[in-house]
């Protein structure tokens, strides 16, 4: 098949497309809304804090783009619901959702409680769920869709202290498969991006800690911790039409910490 001159561009081209952004007042849901908008997407910037979601919006619109701030609290349904008629009512369809939302709390297994628990279920998979499927319903009819799961490390390897966070993000890269494959008839791909360590707001006071940064860059082959920006790239390729047969995949932008863990060979061997 020949590729024409300028295809290659249309390929990744989001334009008329409109993305639906969870978590996008800050770090990875806001560097993906601002790479969606980059590339021609009308982006609903949504979350539960309104400053920084006028701010995620405006620096959207002040580089051109065009967006909408919208409250949404993942862990409220009723939130979610008015999220996506907010959305409709604006932009008319929905063609990207992201699902980038999500909260963690760090403590031992024998110190969580269940209010700790039930909070991050709430968000990261009980809202996650049934957002996907009200949007879904709106997508179904128009016979094309993209969604795009944010999961973690967690989920295909476990991290210590952090065992409710590692079940949600366990059950999305499987959700994600089961999602992937109900909705494929209708030419809907669904696929989850799996972050490394990346510093963002959220996460600048754990690498603050001279062991913990010492750990996490020397633990990552490429040597660095990520920055929102390095997830843009997975995220539109996932969101435009490069991906049109692509569905059901967890890719780790991780910068090679799952392919596995370095070998301190003694001087001499392995020659």
């Amino acid at each position: 098949m020949a590729i024409k001159k300028g295809s290659i561009v249309s390929l990744f081209s989001l334009e008329g497309r409109v993305a639906l952004v969870t978590g996008a007042g800050r770090g990875i849901g806001r560097g993906i809304a601002e790479g969606l908008a980059a590339h021609g997407a009308k982006v609903v910037c949504a979350a539960r804090t309104r400053s920084q979601l006028d701010e995620a919006a405006s620096a959207i619109q002040a580089a051109g783009g065009d967006a909408l701030a919208v409250e949404v609290d993942m862990a409220d349904l009723a939130s979610v619901s008015r999220g996506v008629e907010t959305t409709l009512e604006h932009y008319g369809q929905i063609d990207i959702l992201v699902n980038n939302a999500g909260m963690n709390i760090r403590e031992p297994l024998e110190e969580v409680t269940e209010e700790h628990y039930d909070r991050i279920v709430a968000v990261n998979l009980k809202g996650l769920y049934f957002l996907t499927q009200t949007a879904a319903r709106h997508m179904i009819p128009r016979r094309q869709g993209k969604v795009i799961n944010i999961g973690s490390l967690t989920t295909g390897t476990a991290l210590h202290s952090v065992s409710v966070y590692t079940a949600t993000k366990g059950a999305v890269g499987q959700l994600t498969k089961a999602q992937a494959l109900e909705l494929a008839p209708h030419n809907i791909q669904v696929n989850a991006v799996c972050p490394g360590f990346v510093l963002t707001p959220l996460t600048e006071k754990l690498w603050a800690d001279p062991t913990m940064r010492a750990w996490g860059e020397g633990r990552t082959p490429l040597g660095r911790l990520a920055t929102p920006e390095d997830m843009v790239g997975t995220a539109v390729f996932l969101a435009s039409p490069a991906s049109d047969y692509v569905t059901g995949v967890e890719i780790y932008v991780d910068g090679g910490f799952m392919a596995g863990e370095p070998w301190p060979l003694p001087p001499g061997e392995g020659r």
